[in-house]
Formats: C-alpha cells, sequence, structure tokens
C-alpha cells in the first residue's frame, strides 16, 4: 500500500509474534485478501517441543481450511486416554466430532507448516523483528520496532507470548496466580537401553505425573526430558544449566540415563493468568499473551490456534466494510470466558497431581467417576475443546456450537468452508441468501446426519441459525453479516 510520507508502511493488520498463533492468524486474514505483516524478534524458527499434539478442535480448524492433509503427513493420530490430569482411561467413544482423535505432532512441525501456508498465502513475515513500542488513535495503530522503523496499520494483534510485550504497551491486566512450581524440559541423548528407560517410567509415574522421558524425531537418538525443578527460579527465562538436569533426574528417578549432548534446554512454570481485556481499541491480544497455564491436557497451543480462527474472519469483515455493530467486540465476549474455563481445568488438574494425600484420595475418586463412559467423555470434550458453545442466546441445542464434520450427498462439510466464508446448508432449496452472497456461501444439499431443515455457519464454523423461516434467516444473516449489498 506505499510508503507515507512520514516514511512509515502501511497494513492492514500487524501480527506480532510468529509462532502457531500468530501464523494462524496470519493465514486467516490473508483468506480474506488482507495486508498482513508478521512480526517475530527472533532471528530463526524455535527448536524447542513445547507442544507435542492437536486436539480435535484444532484438527477440525485445519480441516475447515483445508491443511489436515499437510498435517497427517507429519503426524500421528492417537486414540488414547490419559489427558487429564494423566488419569489413564479409555478414549470415549460416541463423541461429537468426525475427527475423534489426537494428532501427535511436534510443535516444531506444527508452527512450520503454519508458516508455509501463511507464506503460501502472501504473508509479509518479517523476523529479527522487536516491537518496542505502540501508539493508536481513532483510525490506525503504530508499531515501534528496536530499529528504528514505525509502521502502521488498520488493527495490530500481540500473538507474542505470555510475556507479551503488545500486553505490558496497551496497558492491560494480567492478574491470576505465580508460578508455585517449575518444570524442567529439554532434549538430549541418552546412554540408558530403552527397556531400562520404559521401567522406570512406569515405576516413577504412579506417583510424579510431572516426569517423562520419551524419543522425539526419526531414530535419530534424540529423547524429550521432563522433569521436576528443585525449585522456582528468580528468572524463567534464564535456562537451567545441565547439571542441573541430571541432579533433578536422580533425585526424582535415581538416575540420570546417561544423559548427554543438549540440544536445548528451558524451564516452565504453573503460573495462572488471564489477560482482563482481549481488545484495546484496534489492539487484540491471542494465545499466550492472553492466557497462560500450566500444560496439562496440552491445551495452551490448541487454545491459541482457536483465539486465532475466532479473530481472523471478524478482522477480515471489519477491513472489507461489512462487519455489524458488536462483531469484533464478540472476541473477547466469546475467547475469554473458553480462556477462563481452560485455567479452571488446569487448576483443577494441577491439584490432583498433587503428591500430598488429600489430593491423590480425590485422585482416585474421580478414576472411578470416569469409568462412567458419560464422565469421561465430558472431560475429554472439555479438554478437546469440542463442547465449546458461544451464547448466541436462547434456541436450538445447536446454537454457538461448532458444527462437525457431515457427510452430504455430494461431498462433506467441511470440504465447503475453505474459503473461510460463511454458509447457508439448505436441506429445504426454499432459502436464500441473495444480499450476502459476496460473504456467504448457499449450498443447497442434504445429509442423514442433519434432523434439522437447515443451518447457518460462520466462517469459523459456529452454527448461527437453525430453522427454515426466511425472515428469521435475513435476521441472522444481518447480525453477523451486515447489512445486505446490491
Amino acid at each position: 500500500m506505499g510508503t507515507e510520507e512520514t516514511g512509515e508502511f502501511m497494513f492492514d493488520v500487524i501480527v506480532v509474534g510468529g509462532g502457531p498463533t500468530g501464523m494462524m492468524l496470519a493465514g486467516e486474514l490473508r483468506l480474506h485478501g488482507a495486508h498482513v505483516v508478521v512480526l517475530e524478534r527472533e532471528p530463526q524458527p524455535p527448536k524447542v517441543v513445547r507442544s507435542l499434539g492437536l486436539h480435535v478442535r484444532s484438527i477440525e480448524v485445519l480441516d475447515q481450511r483445508g491443511l489436515l492433509e499437510r498435517f497427517l503427513a507429519h503426524g500421528q493420530k492417537f486414540r488414547r486416554g490419559g489427558y487429564f490430569a494423566g488419569i489413564d482411561k479409555p478414549w470415549p467413544d460416541r463423541m461429537d466430532t468426525a475427527h475423534g482423535y489426537i494428532l501427535g505432532i511436534p510443535q516444531t512441525s506444527t508452527e512450520r507448516l503454519l508458516t508455509e501456508h501463511a507464506t503460501e498465502a502472501g504473508a509479509d513475515i518479517r523476523r529479527g523483528s522487536e516491537l518496542v513500542g505502540l501508539s493508536q488513535d481513532e483510525v490506525s495503530v503504530i508499531a515501534e520496532l528496536a530499529d528504528g522503523t514505525r509502521l502502521r496499520s488498520r488493527y495490530l494483534v500481540g500473538c507474542d507470548g505470555g510475556r507479551s510485550t503488545v500486553r505490558k504497551l496497551a496497558g492491560v491486566g494480567f492478574p491470576g496466580e505465580p508460578a508455585r512450581y517449575e518444570t524442567l524440559l529439554g532434549v538430549m541423548e541418552l546412554t540408558a537401553a530403552p527397556q531400562e528407560v520404559a521401567a522406570v517410567m512406569t515405576e516413577v509415574r504412579k506417583t510424579q505425573l510431572r516426569f517423562g522421558v520419551g524419543p522425539v524425531g526419526d531414530g535419530d537418538g534424540l529423547y524429550r526430558v521432563v522433569v521436576p525443578a528443585g525449585g522456582v527460579s528468580e528468572d524463567r527465562a534464564v535456562p537451567p544449566t545441565f547439571e542441573e538436569f541430571q541432579q533433578q533426574l536422580w533425585a526424582t528417578a535415581g538416575t540420570d540415563f546417561g544423559v548427554h549432548s543438549p540440544r536445548w534446554l528451558s524451564r516452565f512454570g504453573d503460573a495462572t493468568r488471564l489477560a482482563e481485556r482481549y481488545r484495546v481499541g484496534r489492539v487484540f491480544l491471542a494465545g499466550d499473551a492472553a492466557h497462560v497455564h500450566p500444560p496439562l491436557g496440552g491445551q495452551g497451543l490448541n487454545l491459541g490456534l482457536q483465539d486465532a480462527f475466532n479473530l481472523g474472519w471478524k478482522l477480515a469483515a471489519a477491513l472489507h466494510d461489512w462487519a455489524p455493530d458488536g462483531l469484533l467486540d464478540s472476541y473477547h465476549a466469546e475467547r475469554h470466558p473458553v480462556a477462563a474455563t481452560v485455567l479452571d481445568n488446569t487448576r483443577a488438574q494441577t491439584e490432583l497431581i498433587a503428591l500430598e494425600s488429600g489430593p491423590r484420595a480425590a485422585r482416585r475418586l474421580l478414576a472411578e467417576l470416569m469409568d462412567f463412559e458419560e464422565v469421561n467423555r465430558y472431560l475429554i470434550e472439555k479438554i478437546t475443546a469440542i463442547s465449546v458453545r458461544y451464547d448466541f442466546g436462547q434456541g436450538h441445542h445447536l446454537l454457538g456450537r461448532r458444527m462437525r464434520d457431515v457427510e452430504l450427498k455430494r461431498g462433506h462439510l467441511y470440504g465447503l468452508m475453505h474459503r473461510g466464508r460463511g454458509l447457508l446448508l439448505d436441506q429445504t432449496g426454499r432459502l436464500s441468501v441473495s444480499g450476502w452472497t459476496d460473504r456467504v456461501d448457499h449450498i443447497v444439499d442434504v445429509s442423514e446426519e442433519l434432523t434439522v431443515p437447515a443451518l447457518l455457519l460462520r466462517p469459523d464454523g459456529h452454527v448461527a441459525w437453525v430453522g427454515d423461516d426466511q425472515q428469521e434467516l435475513c435476521t441472522q444473516l444481518l447480525r453477523w453479516f451486515g447489512v445486505a449489498g446490491n
């Protein structure tokens, strides 16, 4: 969009942070033609593997955008329990999804694939670009970088992690609880035999669920090692020493497995915090910049991807001047409660893995309750985010829920959503989206899995309306997709 007289560059959206959340958002925005720049402080992609998998809702999100196959090629499907507080129960049957599995894939691969997608879509990705200041007025945001560059955009989104510079510069409070314990995480080589590692793992994890040793990569001899730290460090940005790892392995497992040749070492705590606001004017927060919590259940990366999926189409609507009143504010209204629920379930899980007699008794009781299929399924659907329902008001039980992929006579539902537009799935053939065809697709088809005459889906796959009345449909089209065009 050119260079202005001030020497500033103009973009539609500046995304600060090039992790999975930022790259997911960049891809979503480019889907709608937005001019996006991603500013990432680090000059090279990280080698740290903090997350090991994608949950059901994230898998659905990727399928809705036609990205799933490239992720499946680099991951492995799992159907096993143990995701709630490590309580080992079978994967539940009859989950409300066509993708009833976990996709085991390291965070580095997830980030790389999302970066490739954003790049292919045309996002401008700038590594080694550190944000140091920002300001905004009624029409734009100005980002100041460490090298003196000033960039101007219509919106800015902070996807820059738990120590978010954007959050601090925007003056957003981050209340919650500080870390009570820390865990060491690293990748290194071992000399111990796999049988010994497996035997020690089985014994130690009977009581200590913050411990784990497992291979990473494709038979290259590297192991991911997780072990409780000896205390809480003053500065978690300072990585632990290799000697600290060895000491804590001996203290926890009675052996250090002959660890050597560390590739990287890091630490994380159990701090639990939630941003007071997800929006300040033209500045938004997403991912860890908006919420941090212990990694129990593997929800953090997934929560960030789903934030981006919710926000992307709404920003695009504002950029194309058809966003109805309140649409941008609905990002906080919908995603803030979801994060609060995740923080609560990780708080509960933290208590359930404690070593004291009270938490261990509560854990045994919950394990008994999870033998009931309904309880087991309820907890796993909570962890995997397929039970999320936004508050769209009173109505059909599908209202506000994301729609699972259903088979149609001419294909499947998610295959029709790759362009990121709204969708009217009409089994009656009598309805119309006239006036909204530039932003909503009208599909006349039928599915044996659907018992409703028609449903209107937002671009993120959540059900905005169910019924067969044209006037009611137009009311909801106006609510979610703005004033009808010509």
